[in-house]
């Protein structure tokens, strides 16, 4: 005889593969092949970002970017660890709403309980990835603050690509716990929502438009990356 809890030891693992799945087959394309990926494009373009504001002898606008980015990246933070205790405090209060007889699924004490623990860790990711985020948005702050230094452009680069990287990862991780929190309304619903978000996903991830060309760094050239006297550097 089928039971509705059946379903759970389905779709709930078939939902999950499919997401694990198609993100590590974005991962591949992205260190293999960034340039298809839409976050191989905005790398290429914040490399270029970069390197012109290294030569510019007013980076005020610059620092209001990453600031930006530091500011939204800490909002994010604040929201997730709000919403894991806001998780941990329904745990410690066991409420039965998702236990009604409504749901088409296993409503289960101990199903509910491992409901609740996989949601906390979502959220406990995204908030460690914008915590790193953030803290790769202030060090490139410095590094750009700092207008006469050798300092090479590349570590500016890897500062402000890793804050980035961190983003996208905070970002992913409140989707699974999108993902996740449909299925307290039962396996239906984040099985479906599984299908919808890879799809999404799918036509969001893919680059089809050409990379920006890199002009040649500034030491390329023989000049010094972040040096704002010109003299200096040609002597």
């Amino acid at each position: 005889m089928f039971h509705k809890e059946y379903l759970d030891l389905v779709l709930v693992p078939s939902g999950l593969l499919l997401m694990f799945g198609y993100h590590l087959f974005l991962l591949y394309r992205y260190l293999n092949l960034p340039h298809t990926t839409v976050y191989g494009f905005e790398n290429n373009d914040k490399k270029a970002w970069v390197q012109k504001v290294l030569q510019m002898e007013k980076r005020d606008y610059a620092l209001t970017v990453l600031g930006s980015n530091t500011s939204a990246a800490t909002f994010l933070a604040s929201v997730s660890l709000t919403l894991s205790s806001l998780i941990g405090a329904w745990i410690a209060n066991n409420s039965n709403i998702f236990q009604s007889g409504l749901i088409y699924g296993d409503t289960r004490p101990s199903t509910m309980s491992i409901k609740y623990i996989s949601l906390l860790i979502c959220f406990i990711l995204a908030f460690s990835c914008f915590v790193q985020s953030a803290r790769s948005f202030i060090h490139a702050d410095y590094l750009v603050s700092v207008v006469d230094s050798n300092m090479p452009v590349e570590y500016v680069e890897l500062a402000v690509i890793r804050g980035g990287e961190f983003w996208s990862l905070g970002l992913r991780a409140l989707y699974f716990a999108i993902n996740l929190l449909l299925w307290f309304f039962g396996p239906i619903p984040m099985f479906v929502t599984s299908v919808v978000m890879v799809l999404l996903f799918r036509y969001l991830d893919n680059n089809t438009a050409s990379l920006h060309r890199l002009r040649s760094s500034p030491e390329e050239k023989g000049a010094c990356p972040m040096s704002s006297s010109r003299k200096t550097c040609s002597g």
